[in-house]
């Protein structure tokens, strides 16, 4: 997909898809650049599995409870969050506005064996196709856009009545601007620098907003924090200082 191709898709921020298409090799490098998001991903893939079981009153304990259901993963990069997804059942489509990430997560796929349509496009761009999904997921990705509610309007439309969206991003606080980029970008090295931006960091208030202006029921909102003793991530409902999750309900 060309940049002229995707001009006229406002949340598309061709600066941070570049950065991103800049280090896709390294998406599967479990200590690479994106060994964050493989330390989050077993945190992140248990809520996904109890509020999409919950919602469509699916047994949390069968082997691949997805079944029969219709995933839909923007901004899936190289697809860290499609191949889990697809092991426990679901019909997975990935989207990524960087060839790059679509063509490493399409190699990683094929070589564990796993039947994943990925594409390079954007949310608005399958707007004006008529497929809905029962599940939209946009991870870590609304915080690498432009037009946030316009994101988030985009993605509900996207899912079928019935279904629901998680997102998840990180908080505008000072205390996200001490750990997310001071600390992960400049003192710890966790990330490249110039990952994040503090400015477009979504509050949990203005997500929910954009939620209930694009027709959905927020369902529920969590907190994703570090133990440090342990050095594991969890959820704690009661922090949403930095990393959050969210769940709306069509």
């Amino acid at each position: 997909m060309t940049q002229a191709q995707t001009a006229k898709n406002s949340s598309v921020d061709f600066e941070e898809v570049a950065q991103f298409s800049r280090i896709a090799e390294e998406w599967w490098d479990e200590t690479g650049k994106f060994k964050p998001l493989h330390q989050i991903n077993p945190v992140r893939i248990g809520y996904l599995k109890r509020h999409i079981c919950n919602r469509f009153g699916i047994d949390f304990q069968s082997l691949k409870p997805f079944e029969g259901l219709s995933l839909l993963d923007v901004g899936c990069g190289g697809g860290l969050i499609c191949e889990p997804m697809a092991r426990l059942g679901a019909q997975v489509v990935g989207i990524d506005a960087s060839e790059r990430n679509i063509k490493v997560a399409g190699l990683h796929a094929e070589k564990s064996g796993l039947t994943i349509a990925y594409r390079a496009t954007t949310a608005e761009a399958l707007v004006e196709e008529p497929k809905r999904y029962d599940v939209v997921l946009a991870l870590e990705i609304i915080e690498h856009v432009n037009e946030p509610m316009a994101f988030i309007q985009s993605c509900a439309a996207l899912i079928k009545p019935g279904g629901l969206l998680v997102m998840t991003t990180i908080n505008r606080s000072a205390k996200a601007y001490a750990f997310a980029i001071v600390g992960a970008e400049y003192v710890l090295r966790l990330l490249p620098k110039g990952t994040h931006q503090w400015q477009k960091f979504i509050k949990p208030s203005e997500m929910a907003a954009g939620f209930r202006a694009a027709g959905l029921d927020v369902a529920d909102t969590t907190g994703m924090t570090l133990n440090p003793f342990k050095r594991e991530w969890q959820l704690n409902p009661k922090d949403l200082a930095v990393n959050y999750l969210m769940v709306g309900h069509k």
